[in-house]
């Protein structure tokens, strides 16, 4: 069953507490060995100034959790003092090292992962096998949470060595999809997509979620926008350039000096939510001095769920954009345009412009002109492309 990394580290809290109490000792922790050193990962302990911390480190050759690993010394010592190898350590009596249980935890590859120790500064002849059993039986138990940590610990360091690339290089391209005033089938704006080249080949929005995963949402997003606004000149001047960005990356502080002296008038921000938001004020906060230098601000995915509502209720946008998901069948399904009708009615009376996403066939387009939406986008009128590309013959 797979635990959250959260979940797991309690658990693994609660079984050193466990068996520090049932062993009777002062001190419990988890090592990791790690390139030379053994760091405390875990600590649980009954003195009020613990002689370890969580994060400390020392060298690995130097501890007792090398030895015990490679036999140099007996997992189970009732006094530390009274083994030969344990008094070459100058901590055995520094501490002072009375009684001391350790067990190596091991993945389920075979490597050591580090130990699961015990120890206490008073020596405790009462200790026996028993007690090593349960160590050993607490550590094969706790090796199943760790090794969790170690697979997520692995995929997110591979994660930032992939991303880092992604941003050092560039390593994604910029499509520009034309936004259409339904009427006269006028180009008025363009949206800015982003294109990855680097394998495996996906969409947008899994590289852009990883990115959170990893803390380089921001910087993605940043690195995105600045590289879509170069196009900016090149596009017809009466037309303006729609560019997405989620409200984390709008409270990053990112956005402004990214935006810098561009002309605000011709920019739309689409604020996209793939996470959940608790303070629209801080984000409302955010976004007005922006919205005072005239960047108008579009609502993205309208009508894809109950979130894309709240969006518009507290940000109060220019534009909203109603969700390809709703637009594709809206020719075909009765609620469908009920909720599109709404939406109209509702930007209608609150001076926003609603744009329709995703169309792609003559029978979509007939129902928005009949509902009154009067600016769409999607391949029908369309598609994203570079540039360079020259435009597609309209049919």
């Amino acid at each position: 069953m797979y635990l959250p990394r959260r979940n797991a580290e309690e658990l693994v809290l609660e079984a050193l507490q466990s068996v520090r109490r049932l062993i009777g000792l002062e001190v419990a922790f988890i090592s990791e060995f790690r390139e030379g050193r053994r760091v405390f990962r875990y600590v649980d302990s009954l003195l009020e100034d613990p002689p370890i911390r969580v994060g400390a480190s020392d060298p690995l050759e130097d501890s007792f959790c090398q030895r015990v690993v490679d036999g140099r010394l007996p997992e189970l010592m009732q006094d530390a003092a009274r083994v030969a190898e344990a008094r070459t350590l100058p901590v055995t009596a520094a501490l002072p090292v009375g009684a001391h249980l350790s067990v190596p935890i091991r993945l389920s590859d075979g490597r050591i992962y580090g130990t699961f120790c015990c120890f206490s500064r008073r020596p405790d002849d009462s200790l026996g096998e028993r007690e090593v059993k349960t160590l050993r039986c607490f550590a094969d138990m706790t090796a199943r949470f760790i090794e969790e940590q170690v697979i997520e610990e692995g995929r997110r360091r591979d994660l930032l060595v992939r991303y880092a690339g992604v941003l050092d290089g560039e390593r994604f391209a910029t499509v520009y999809q034309p936004i259409v005033r339904l009427p006269d089938r006028t180009v008025v704006g363009h949206e800015a997509l982003t294109r990855f080249v680097d394998e495996p080949v996906r969409a947008p929005d899994i590289w852009f979620n990883e990115a959170a995963e990893i803390g380089l949402q921001a910087r993605l997003e940043a690195a995105a926008i600045e590289k879509a606004l170069r196009g900016l000149a090149r596009l017809p001047q009466q037309t303006y350039l729609s560019l997405n960005a989620s409200p984390q990356t709008l409270l990053s502080g990112v956005l402004e000096p990214v935006l810098g002296t561009h002309p605000f008038e011709r920019l739309i921000l689409e604020v996209t939510e793939h996470a959940s938001v608790d303070d629209y004020s801080i984000i409302a906060r955010a976004i007005e001095p922006l919205r005072k230098r005239g960047l108008r601000i579009a609502v993205d995915d309208a009508g894809a769920g109950f979130a894309s509502f709240r969006h518009i209720l507290r940000l109060q946008p220019d534009v909203i954009k109603l969700d390809n998901s709703l637009i594709r069948q809206i020719d075909s399904t009765r609620q469908y345009r009920a909720l599109a009708a709404a939406v109209q009615r509702f930007a209608e009376q609150t001076g926003s412009t609603v744009v329709a996403e995703g169309v792609e066939t003559e029978a979509v387009l007939r129902v928005l002109l009949d509902l009154g939406v009067g600016h769409a986008q999607g391949y029908l009128l369309g598609r994203p492309r570079p540039l360079d590309d020259p435009p597609e013959p309209r049919g």
